[in-house]
C-alpha cells in the first residue's frame, strides 16, 4: 500500500476569518442595536404595540449579527489551535446555522402577535409609528447596503453558490428580514391611517413571518449540509472520478471521501485499487489541477495476483 498526502508539512488553515465582513458586521451590529432601543423607548412612548413587536423583533437580529460578529473573532484567534483537524471555517457555519433557528424564532413570533392582533385589534399611534417605522427602514436598508455589497462581492467571482460566506449572508437575511418587516408594516400603517383598514397590519405580519420563514428554511439547509458533510452529491465529486479515470482507465476507486472545508475548497480521501505501476503522487499531481482540491491524500493498493 502506498499512500500520498499534499506535502510533508502542510497548513490546516482554508478559510477563516473574514476582515472585512467582520468589520462591517461589527458596525451592522451597533446600528441595528440602536435602532432596537429607538424602537422598543418610541413603542412604549406612543403606546405602539406594532413599533414595540418590531423593536423586540429587531432585538433577535441585533443577537444574530453579534453570532456572527463573534464567528469570525473566534476563527482568527483559534486558526493555529492544532485541535481543528481542518481549520476554524466551520465555526462561521455554526454561526450562520444558530442566527437561521434566531429567524425561524423571529417567525413564530411575527405569526403570533400578527394572529393575536387580528383577533383583538389595539389602537395604533399612526403618525408617530409611521415616522419611526421609516427611520428604521432607513437603517435597515444602510445596514444591508454595508453587508450586501461584500454579500455580492463574496460570490461574485464564482457562480458557484458554494462560495457564499455562509456566516455574512446568515447576517444579510437578518437585516433583509427586518427591512422587509419594516416595508410591510409602513405599508400596513399608511393603509390603516388613511382608509381605517386596520387588519391590514396584522396581515402584513403574517406575510412578513412567511417570508422569513422561506430565508431561514433556505439557510438551515445550506448550513447544515456543510455540517453534516453532505457534499458528495457536489459537481467536484464527479470530476474526482473523471481525473482518476483519465490517468488509470483501469483504476478502481474503493473509498471515496470529499467535504467542504473552506468556502468553496474540498479535502479529498481517495482510496485505489490500480496495477499500473502509477505512484498515489501522479494521481495527487492530476487531482491538484483542481484549485477547489485543497487537501488530497491518496492511497494504493495493488490487486492480488497471485491468485
Amino acid at each position: 500500500m502506498e499512500l500520498a498526502s499534499n506535502h510533508l508539512y502542510h497548513t490546516h488553515r482554508f478559510d477563516e476569518g473574514n476582515p472585512v465582513a467582520e468589520r462591517k458586521t461589527r458596525l451592522a451590529v451597533m446600528l441595528t442595536a440602536a435602532m432596537m432601543v429607538a424602537e422598543i423607548v418610541g413603542g412604549y412612548y406612543y403606546g405602539s404595540m406594532a413599533l414595540l413587536a418590531d423593536g423586540w423583533h429587531m432585538s433577535t437580529h441585533a443577537l444574530a449579527l453579534g453570532l456572527s460578529v463573534g464567528a469570525y473573532v473566534l476563527a482568527r484567534r483559534y486558526a493555529q489551535d492544532g485541535r481543528f483537524a481542518f481549520g476554524t471555517w466551520k465555526i462561521e457555519v455554526l454561526a450562520g446555522y444558530t442566527s437561521a433557528l434566531f429567524l425561524v424564532a423571529v417567525a413564530l413570533l411575527m405569526f403570533y402577535q400578527s394572529m393575536q392582533r387580528l383577533i383583538e385589534p389595539i389602537v395604533i399611534h399612526y403618525n408617530e409609528a409611521i415616522i419611526v417605522a421609516a427611520i428604521g427602514l432607513g437603517v435597515n436598508l444602510i445596514t444591508a447596503w454595508l453587508l450586501g455589497d461584500d454579500h455580492h462581492h463574496d460570490h461574485g467571482h464564482h457562480h458557484d453558490h458554494h462560495d457564499h460566506d455562509l456566516n455574512l449572508r446568515s447576517a444579510y437575511l437578518h437585516v433583509l428580514a427586518d427591512a422587509a418587516t419594516s416595508v410591510l408594516a409602513i405599508i400596513a400603517l399608511i393603509a390603516g391611517m388613511l382608509w381605517g383598514a386596520s387588519w391590514l397590519d396584522p396581515v402584513m405580519g403574517i406575510v412578513g413571518g412567511v417570508l422569513v420563514s422561506v430565508w431561514a428554511v433556505g439557510l438551515l439547509r445550506d448550513t447544515g449540509r456543510v455540517l453534516l458533510d453532505a457534499h458528495m452529491d457536489d459537481p467536484v465529486v464527479e470530476e474526482v472520478r473523471e481525473v482518476i479515470n483519465e490517468v488509470d482507465p483501469e483504476a478502481h476507486i474503493t473509498d471515496l471521501h470529499v467535504w467542504r472545508v473552506g468556502k468553496g475548497k474540498y479535502s479529498v480521501i481517495l482510496s485505489l485499487q490500480s496495477n499500473n505501476g502509477l505512484s498515489p503522487n501522479d494521481f495527487r499531481k492530476a487531482l491538484s489541477i483542481h484549485e477547489e482540491l485543497v487537501h488530497i491524500t491518496v492511497e494504493i493498493n495493488q490487486f492480488n495476483t497471485s491468485l
